[in-house]
């Protein structure tokens, strides 16, 4: 394993930000790191970044243990903040290879590398400008770079395209693809096109504890013993005449004239659907499957109970 978060707990004062979560991250694997505002998303990842410390449980990268061996850690993790940190009075180029430096690069390697990011992250234009003068989404391909300079194995990046305008949203998923293609990738986000787009897993946690964890296709389909179908008819109809189709287990109001069928997944409803419109003589509009969006399913794991 990549990464393996083992019963983390963290305390601030009365609060637990973070409330025994496990989970791990393969190796090549992109995990989709979610939950609400507050859920203790930034937290986990201060902890794999050796920024904060555990209360309890621990973090290991690649078999290294973030208490017992940090700086193992951070030679092994890329790491990106949400507020993307940068000195704004250095040139593009000039910051890449101080931040090479740190790793211990020097002379050709250093220049070899950071050339190799500049062209990665697009900055071949703007790498001799000062950070200060970059738009938002050329400062998040800066802080990219310097979380790639020293090609580390695992990259874990926080809320990566907030604040961006939708094509450099655009941009910034296409180049995290590309670095999943060879490195373990957690990355928190709330724009749920981003994890349809981009993961392969999804991790979901809500007021410090985890709610999911789960492919992104399993975490869609939702729950797999049940299906709804949109039922559509030209005027109203009483809804116990839906009630009583053989396999039906709810029926609510979605809007108009439209209903909300709940059903056993094996059920077929149609036919017994068609024969009410004929009895009733009553035109059916429309009859279709609803499909779970990974909107709906995030906020029914996090509703507030």
């Amino acid at each position: 394993m990549s990464v393996e978060v083992k019963h983390l707990t963290k305390v601030f004062g009365a609060q637990r930000a973070v409330d025994d979560i496990s989970f791990t991250v393969e190796q090549g694997q992109i995990l989709g790191f979610l939950g609400p505002n507050g859920a203790g998303k930034s937290t986990t990842m201060k902890i794999a970044t050796c920024y904060l410390p555990p209360t309890a449980g621990t973090i290991l990268v690649n078999g290294h243990d973030v208490v017992q061996d940090p700086i193992a850690v951070r030679r092994l993790v890329g790491y990106l903040p949400e507020h993307n940190p940068l000195y704004l009075d250095m040139y593009v180029h000039e910051y890449l290879l101080f931040t090479a430096s740190v790793y211990g690069l020097k002379g050709r390697q250093a220049q070899s590398r950071v050339q190799e990011m500049v062209e990665l992250c697009g900055l071949t234009l703007e790498q001799g400008k000062k950070i200060g003068a970059l738009s938002k989404g050329y400062r998040q391909r800066v802080g990219l770079a310097q979380a790639l300079v020293h090609d580390p194995p695992v990259l874990i990046l926080d809320e990566p395209t907030t604040g961006l305008d939708p094509n450099q949203i655009v941009e910034i998923r296409s180049l995290i693809r590309r670095v999943g293609e060879n490195k373990t990738v957690l990355f928190s986000t709330h724009i749920m096109q981003e994890v349809a787009a981009i993961c392969d897993r999804v991790v979901i946690i809500n007021h410090g504890k985890l709610v999911a964890d789960s492919d992104v296709k399993s975490l869609q389909a939702g729950n797999r013993n049940e299906k709804v179908t949109l039922v559509e008819f030209e005027q109203p109809i009483a809804a116990e005449a839906l009630q009583q189709i053989p396999g039906v287990l709810e029926v609510s109001i979605a809007q108009g004239n439209t209903y909300r069928v709940t059903s056993h997944r094996d059920a077929d409803i149609r036919s017994s659907v068609f024969r009410i419109a004929a009895e009733q003589h009553l035109p059916l509009v429309g009859l279709r499957q609803e499909e779970n969006s990974l909107e709906k399913v995030f906020q029914e794991l996090t509703k507030e109970s």
